[in-house]
C-alpha cells in the first residue's frame, strides 16, 4: 500500500485547498476511502469517507458543508476539496482506506495544512 498526499500549504481563514491522494499498490477501485488529519497535540481524526465507487459520502460534523470529498478510480486518486477553511481546521491531513489502515498500519507522509492570517 503507498499513498501520497499533497495540496497542503498556507491559507488565510476562508480560504480554499484542494487535497490530492495518489495511490498505488492495492486496488483502489474496490476500497472504501478517507480523509483524516492530526492536528497539534491532537490524535487523528477521521474528516470525510467515500464510497469504493463514490456513490456515498459521509462527513464529520466539523467539515459538514465546507469539505467535499472526491475520488477517480480510473487515476487511483481521491480529492478533498476544503472551503471556508478556519484556524482550527490546521493539521497534516492524509489518507486511507480504513479497512487497509487497520489491517497494515501503513500510512502516507501526510500534507500539512494551516490556516492563518
Amino acid at each position: 500500500v503507498h499513498l501520497v498526499e499533497s495540496g497542503g500549504g498556507l491559507v488565510q481563514p476562508g480560504g480554499s485547498l484542494r487535497l490530492s491522494c495518489t495511490t498505488s499498490g492495492f486496488t483502489f477501485s474496490n476500497y472504501a476511502m478517507s480523509w483524516y488529519r492530526q492536528g497539534p497535540g491532537k490524535e487523528r481524526e477521521r474528516v470525510a469517507t467515500i464510497s469504493s465507487i463514490g456513490d456515498s459520502t459521509d462527513y464529520d460534523d466539523s467539515v459538514k458543508g465546507r469539505f467535499i470529498i472526491s475520488r477517480y478510480n480510473a487515476k487511483k486518486t481521491m480529492y478533498l476539496q476544503m472551503g471556508s477553511l478556519k484556524s482550527e481546521d490546521t493539521a497534516v491531513y492524509y489518507c486511507n482506506a480504513p479497512t487497509l489502515a487497520a489491517l497494515t498500519g501503513s500510512w502516507g507522509q501526510g500534507t500539512q495544512v494551516t490556516v492563518s492570517s
